[in-house]
């Protein structure tokens, strides 16, 4: 296991948290699908200068791509973009709070994915980590809300939980997908197999949902062009975070990269905290105990 997968995970969560915010600013200005492309189109210009310094200040050739790299790719872009369509999904319905919960539980089902297709075992210590870090989140999604234990128990069956726990297992496939896709790579170092399968999914998702917008809400191409400045600004923090995750994909186990990656919600209340003045409540107490917790028994186990 390579241990710059610790750092690469605590700077994809903290770009993440940075780019959501960003990217909830847009939605202001553009529609859902718009605030969506930008993240992709935007973002591509900036993977593909990461992974041109990279490559040239080691004098290493792109790598030959093959054809199971290609399909891997393609199954980590395909994956990622629905459990995004899941996601947004779940948020037109009743309970739609439950379901974006449910979809961090992410890390739990990329563990159970690589377990049973991959045979990637982890130890016991870690499983607990996972555990403490997603029941960490789901408090701090759901406590909030005055929802009880029985209320959550009830909303399982809901298309709304069932839409989030959808998205979470397109996000943990992905992530599976990326892991193997930057596998199939020789001749270069873990982050530059890792922005090399970032510029390729890129470019597919960017051509996917370019093509998806020209065919049903031209309108939003103009859109997304008079936004260019913060749109450019998503794209960068969005090229940023990728690397990041892909590279913490390529050197360790998927789950235990969003575990750590979970502190991103830590990052988010520190900024509502320490930025806004916003009171820390009991149950975001408890839940950033759990994440914090989670994140270090994982490290711990490594």
């Amino acid at each position: 296991m390579n241990p710059i997968w610790l750092p690469a995970s605590l700077f994809g969560g903290l770009f993440q948290a940075w780019r959501t915010a960003l990217q909830q600013r847009l939605r202001a200005e553009l529609s859902v699908s718009g605030a969506g492309l930008v993240r992709y189109l935007y973002g591509l210009p900036f993977a593909l200068a990461f992974a041109a310094a990279w490559l040239g200040a080691r004098h290493v050739a792109l790598p030959p791509l093959g054809l199971a790299f290609a399909g891997l790719s393609a199954v980590g872009a395909v994956t990622q973009m629905a459990g995004t369509i899941l996601l947004i999904t779940a948020f037109g319905h009743r309970g739609f709070v439950v379901g974006t919960a449910f979809s961090k539980t992410e890390a739990v089902q990329a563990a159970l994915v690589t377990a049973l297709f991959l045979g990637e075992q982890l130890p016991l210590l870690a499983w607990a980590g996972i555990v403490a870090g997603v029941a960490g989140v789901l408090i701090l999604a759901l406590a909030g809300r005055g929802l009880t234990l029985r209320e959550i128990a009830g909303s399982l069956g809901q298309p709304a939980a069932l839409f989030g726990l959808g998205a979470g297992s397109m996000f943990a496939c992905a992530a599976v997908a990326i892991k193997l896709a930057t596998a199939e790579l020789q001749g270069v170092d873990t982050v530059g197999s890792a922005l090399v399968t970032l510029v390729v999914v890129m470019a597919m998702q960017s051509a996917l949902h370019l093509a998806w917008i020209i065919a049903r809400d031209r309108d939003t191409l103009a859109a997304v062009g008079r936004t260019w400045r913060s749109s450019a600004q998503v794209g960068l923090l969005s090229a940023l975070g990728s690397a990041c995750w892909y590279t913490g994909f390529a050197a360790a186990p998927a789950a235990l990269v969003r575990v750590v990656g979970q502190v991103e919600v830590v990052f988010t209340i520190a900024f509502a905290h320490f930025y806004l003045r916003e009171p820390v409540r009991w149950h975001e107490t408890l839940g950033l105990l759990l994440v914090v917790g989670g994140v270090i028994l994982a490290l711990l186990s490594t």
